[in-house]
């Protein structure tokens, strides 16, 4: 992971050594320091443009980050990837313009205030469209009310901004879809208790549930069809590569654990390396996609592929590394243990293998 942690240091120095400093089972509590951390460190600005005052990073950028932060503090990534794919979705709405697009102000706001954004958008429930908002806006005068509730919904106790998809009335919005931007201090907001694991418990998932929340059209997002369309195109690619590369990087510390130790025959050592870094390098290939300007609908797919060649992956060679480190390796810390119980959680993010299926096969039989 050698180019990945010098991304990460390059653009957020200090982040990986402060993190490093701080056990794990620290680290995944629920009062996990590593978010205040990565916004002290400038990592709230990561994706935000130079123009508006942050780092520019691009979506390898992104990704080599995201692998190298897992690999030290597992919850702190998965929260942060969320406040990331909030960040590239207003970043692609503020292309929009005054047409049902974003203030570019509000970028500056992130990066001069170190805003953190929680994103309400999938819901935790079976068989929900990922896309189907579940929450509603009643339009009023200046705005709209908006009540709902998300859960699980990541950054919920470290969040300024809220950004969530809303159903609005056909005659707000061609496709009833409309993204909401929320302050978390606003009236009728509230956080309650919903995440009981002691898995990932840092990433503060709890439920946000929101009554009547005003807010102003100005605050609400709601392009014409094509360009919402792209949006959520663009933000679901974001989203998969980085839940791949999040993972990767659960993995990947496993993974250094058995080579540093020099675990298993020199050809074990070699296959499980291998295994991560190929889906490390496919994650990294769709990311170069998007650099490229490859059409939106064919990175889309690739980033599913990705995803979920991941996914089996990293269960495979999480397996054989927890193998290969041995007994007393897990008994005597709670860390491999903990590494293998945190990676399972790619398989929970939306959409699910299953719901996927169709629309995959659909996309290389019929295009």
């Amino acid at each position: 992971m050698e180019i990945d942690r010098t991304t990460l240091d390059g653009l957020l120095p200090g982040l990986r050594e402060r993190l490093a400093e701080i056990p794990l089972t620290e680290l995944e509590s629920e009062k996990n320091p590593g978010i205040e951390i990565f916004r002290s460190l400038g990592g709230t600005n990561l994706l935000v443009p130079k123009e508006h005052g942050g780092l520019g990073a691009d979506a390898l950028d992104s990704v080599r980050v995201m692998r190298a932060l897992a690999a030290v503090a597992p919850s702190t990534a998965v929260a942060t990837m969320m406040h990331q794919f909030s960040v590239s979705t207003m970043v692609a709405a503020v292309s929009f313009g005054a047409e049902g697009g974003v203030n570019p102000a509000l970028l500056d706001s992130i990066t001069q205030n170190q805003l953190l954004l929680s994103s309400a958008f999938a819901e935790g429930r079976t068989d929900q469209d990922i896309l189907q908002p579940t929450m509603t806006a009643t339009p009023v005068d200046g705005g709209y009310l908006v009540s709902g509730s998300k859960k699980p919904c990541s950054l919920s106790r470290s969040m300024n901004l809220m950004t969530a998809s809303v159903a609005l009335p056909p005659e707000h919005s061609i496709t009833g879809l409309g993204i909401a931007v929320i302050p978390a201090d606003a009236d009728g907001l509230s956080v309650h208790p919903f995440w009981s694991s002691f898995v990932l418990a840092g990433a503060e998932s709890d439920e946000v549930r929101l009554n009547e929340v005003f807010v102003p059209f100005e605050q609400m997002v709601a392009p014409p069809i094509e360009q919402a369309i792209a949006l959520q195109m663009t933000g679901l690619v974001y989203f998969q590569l980085s839940v791949a590369a999040a993972y990767t990087g659960i993995a990947s510390s496993l993974v250094h654990r058995v080579l540093e130790r020099g675990r298993g025959s020199v050809t074990d050592r070699a296959d499980l390396a291998v295994r991560i870094e190929s889906a490390a390098l496919a994650t990294e290939a769709v990311a170069r996609q998007m650099i490229a300007g490859d059409p939106i609908h064919v990175t889309l797919a690739a980033a599913q592929v990705a995803r979920f060649a991941a996914q089996q992956t990293i269960g495979d060679v999480v397996n054989r590394a927890v193998e290969l480190l041995g007994g007393m390796a897990y008994v005597s810390s709670s860390d491999v243990g903990y590494l293998a119980a945190a990676s399972h959680g790619i398989s929970f993010h939306p959409p699910s293998r299953t719901s996927a299926a169709s629309s995959i096969v659909d996309y290389f039989t019929a295009g």
